[in-house]
């Protein structure tokens, strides 16, 4: 009697080793490939690399030192301009001294060639006299006054007492005038007082009213029993 044809089928496994074998080969092989290129490549480009390398680093020195160029030539002009600068400022500070040391010896000599009139062998002998009155401008309605008194009648002897003035203008289209209280501004100011030998300058300040238009100045004198009166237009007094 005959046997059935078995329908199972014996097939022999490779051990589990083996199956990994052909892809780590095949990985193996491209990574060694890789190397090579790479090796192959750092070889042929070496030479060109370090080449780079160099005039990069050359480039880089190059640009520091210009660097250091710019800021040396910075710091020349800023020393410069301020040197400059410096002198210009002490020229002008010279020009200004020497203007203000012409005006000192222009007055100087305006004050000997005063004197030499008033006390000189030529000068004419005279009693105690106004010799002079100056307003000058201090801001607004406040003037700055100088008046010379003089006298070379009586060497020798001193002449003192007091001084004051007053101011004739117009205000409002009227004649007007600011005595010395009002030039004041205190209804009790004092008489200025005076003392001297040959010549003397008296010095102060006024305040001139709003609207008021200075036209003449009358200085007047009272010592012991001297007293002396003088008028000065304001347009010859102002300066």
């Amino acid at each position: 009697m005959s046997r059935a044809p078995s329908r199972y089928r014996i097939v022999l496994r490779e051990p589990r080793r083996r199956r990994w074998l052909a892809p780590l080969a095949i990985v193996a092989l491209w990574s060694l490939s890789v190397a090579v290129a790479w090796q192959w490549a750092a070889h042929r480009a070496a030479p060109r690399l370090a080449e780079v390398s160099r005039r990069m680093d050359q480039a880089e020195r190059q640009l520091q030192a210009q660097r250091d160029r710019l800021h040396d030539l910075g710091q020349r002009d800023v020393t410069l301009a301020r040197s400059d600068q410096i002198s210009r400022d002490a020229n002008l500070d010279l020009q200004h001294t020497l203007a203000q040391r012409e005006e000192e010896i222009a007055g100087l000599r305006a004050d000997v060639a005063f004197y030499e009139r008033l006390v000189g062998p030529t000068s004419q002998p005279q009693g105690l006299n106004v010799h002079s009155s100056q307003f000058v401008s201090a801001g607004g309605a406040a003037w700055k006054y100088r008046i010379v008194l003089t006298q070379n009648l009586n060497r020798g002897t001193v002449s003192s007492g007091r001084m004051r003035f007053l101011i004739e203008g117009v205000r409002d289209g009227r004649l007007a005038r600011v005595d010395w209280t009002q030039l004041h501004q205190n209804p009790a100011a004092p008489e200025q007082p005076y003392s001297f030998r040959y010549f003397q300058e008296l010095e102060g300040s006024v305040m001139l009213p709003e609207g008021f238009v200075p036209q003449r100045v009358r200085v007047s004198l009272l010592g012991g029993d001297v007293a002396v009166e003088r008028d000065f237009d304001w347009q010859t007094a102002r300066t």
